[in-house]
């Protein structure tokens, strides 16, 4: 792993090294992720450049509101591309996420894609784009051991129509068919809150997943199902990670406890995701999510890789095998992972968590994958 360098201040007379940024920062998006994703970024930049920079060069980000946005992403990424940005990081959305990625491979930008799992993020395989998170059908197949364990067999998902949903809802049935589990699909736009609890009873579900928009209609399904009697012993479950974020125990109080969700942290951090943890809450004003961490994250690995290898953007994107960084979360290294057409951090640790029902602001770890 290289060093941290020599704290240096950067010569302010150096011209900007610019790097673009995509997050979710207004609705429909969910503005509390492209929050922490920011907090993490603007973190590691200010490190970086009280370190000296890059050769002398301070970095700054350029941010764009994708606001889960799809072709708003893409037109970022092609305004940050004129403005002379060496890479562009971030997103949080998986849809999103893949259309920026569309775009930096078809201009020839690098994009260190931060938080967004869908695995079909490319089309083709490409040497401009790498990611952080783990693919969505490692973490979603984690979650499906976690029910089985629990003894969770018949699964109803509460599902609207999405690219992201739909793969999820593919990837929990082909796991867990062979096991004698079945996934059945109730549409959250066609069934009041009222009737897709009938539904669950009718189905004689264990389980329903949440996968669907939030705050609406996830809160008001959440509040539903708690509130009747019939379910009482159903799990509740959020595998896109809903509950992680303060805004779901400010909304639900107790009845958002102890709804199962998919994070990507190991049981216990280091010492250096303890120390970046602490200043991310200072700057947070709250704990800080797994998000902030990618975040935190996207930033030091790029700037490894720009003083390294230099900040053409042909170089960078060549870059993506060497890259041998320390992260909050463990040692990040690219590779190619099967099935996955970019290059792919794997694995990121993934855990299955909840808010503990005792404590609403204490999680609980309760898989790990």
């Amino acid at each position: 792993m290289s060093p941290n360098p020599a704290p240096r201040p950067a010569p302010p007379n150096e011209a900007p090294l610019r790097l673009g940024a995509l997050a979710p920062l207004t609705r429909p998006g969910w503005p509390a992720a492209g929050r922490h994703l920011l907090a993490g970024l603007d973190l590691a930049v200010r490190e970086v450049n009280a370190a000296g920079g890059i050769d002398g060069r301070p970095l700054e980000l350029v941010v764009r509101d994708t606001a889960a946005d799809p072709e708003r992403a893409a037109a970022a990424v092609a305004e940050l591309a004129g403005l002379g940005v060496a890479a562009v990081v971030g997103e949080y959305h998986s849809v999103v996420a893949r259309a920026a990625a569309a775009r930096a491979d078809a201009l020839g930008v690098p994009f260190l894609c931060s938080s967004a799992v869908l695995d079909a993020l490319t089309e083709e395989p490409t040497e401009w784009v790498a990611r952080l998170a783990p693919a969505q059908s490692r973490g979603w197949r984690t979650y499906g051991d976690f029910l089985l364990g629990t003894g969770r067999t018949r699964i109803a998902v509460a599902t609207q129509p999405s690219v992201y949903w739909e793969s999820g809802t593919r990837l929990l049935r082909e796991h867990l068919t062979p096991h004698g589990g079945s996934v059945v699909e109730l549409d959250a736009n066609a069934l009041t809150p009222g009737a897709l609890c009938d539904a669950l009873v009718a189905h004689g579900a264990t389980a329903l997943l949440l996968l669907v928009g939030d705050p609406e209609p996830a809160t008001a399904i959440v509040r539903a199902v708690r509130g009747d009697g019939r379910l009482a012993r159903l799990l509740i479950g959020a595998p896109a990670g809903q509950p992680e974020f303060e805004e779901w125990a400010e909304r639900l109080g107790g009845d958002g406890a102890g709804i199962p969700f998919l994070r990507y942290l190991p049981v216990r951090l280091g010492p250096l995701g303890e120390r970046v943890g602490r200043e991310l809450q200072e700057q947070l004003g709250e704990s800080p999510s797994f998000v902030a961490l990618e975040g935190w994250d996207t930033v030091t690995v790029l700037a490894e890789v720009l003083r390294s290898h230099g900040t053409d953007r042909a170089a960078v994107a060549a870059a993506w095998p060497y890259v041998a960084v320390e992260g909050t979360r463990g040692p990040i290294r690219f590779s190619r992972a099967p099935g996955i057409g970019v290059r792919q951090w794997t694995w990121a640790p993934i855990q299955v968590a909840d808010r503990d029902p005792a404590r609403p602001g204490r999680f609980r770890t309760l898989h790990t994958g």
